[in-house]
């Protein structure tokens, strides 16, 4: 039996490390880390340092994989999505197959959580029906939380609901109604313009959050969104990516 270790890292920041997951690495006999490429390296760098500061076994083999790219013009996007997974179960496989003998823990790390908005659970599920693998999650600290800690907020009013949702989810339906507070995901194309509209809402942005490079903006969202958008162009082009996540609340 394979043991698959999923291990929540936060924002990247060595600190956002929790006592668990730092044992998890410690007892890790395989660790795999994805490339995204040049202009993402960054990111393999972060799991690198991880790893070496933290996974001090002798017997921990640190493998690199190229990791599969998702078809972002598939006009189908769950059939994309779909199709991504597949292929990065399929890379998963052929690096524990290749370098896993017997029974063996195999560590991932994970940006933020497991469990909220990513894709590493689904996947493992895949590698499930491909291998005898039992999955662990070691949960890690949530772009929302680094995200309201950097702002020194709350997530919610007393009394008010949250929606947690994507851009694509902003863009496609708006601002749902009864919520007061969103915390808006996995969002590219800075969709609060689509509420733009919305005059008594307020906008908490953070980027690189816990990194050296963190960036955070809050205002109204009539005046702070351009700033954002602006802010956000110059850093992807200035580091090649961008992490970045808000909170938008209606604020009479």
């Amino acid at each position: 039996m394979i043991e698959i270790l999923l291990i929540g890292i936060g924002s990247g920041n060595p600190e956002h490390l929790t006592l668990e997951a730092i044992k998890a690495l410690r007892t890790a006999e395989l660790i795999l880390i994805p490339v995204k490429g040049a202009d993402k390296s960054d990111l393999a760098d972060v799991r690198r340092q991880m790893v070496a500061e933290f996974a001090t076994s002798p017997q921990t083999r640190v493998v690199e994989f190229a990791m599969p790219r998702r078809d972002t013009g598939n006009p189908d996007y769950l059939a994309g999505v779909e199709q991504w997974h597949e292929m990065v179960a399929a890379a998963w496989r052929t690096e524990i197959v290749s370098h896993a003998t017997g029974d063996c823990r195999v560590a991932l790390l994970v940006w933020g959580d497991p469990s909220l908005y990513d894709s590493t659970l689904r996947i493992s599920a895949r590698l499930a029906e491909q291998l005898p693998v039992n999955v662990r999650v070691i949960p890690g600290i949530t772009s929302l939380q680094a995200l309201t800690a950097a702002h020194g907020i709350p997530l919610n009013e007393i009394g008010d609901s949250v929606a947690i949702t994507t851009g694509r989810q902003l863009r496609d339906h708006g601002w749902p109604a009864d919520i007061d507070t969103l915390a808006v995901m996995l969002d590219g194309e800075c969709s609060f313009q689509a509420v733009s509209s919305v005059t008594d809402a307020s906008i908490w942005w953070g980027a690189y959050l816990g990194l050296p490079q963190e960036m955070v903006l809050s205002g109204p969202l009539t005046d702070t969104g351009p700033k954002i958008i602006a802010a956000r162009s110059q850093a992807r082009a200035r580091h090649g990516w961008i992490m970045d996540v808000y909170i938008l609340r209606r604020e009479p």
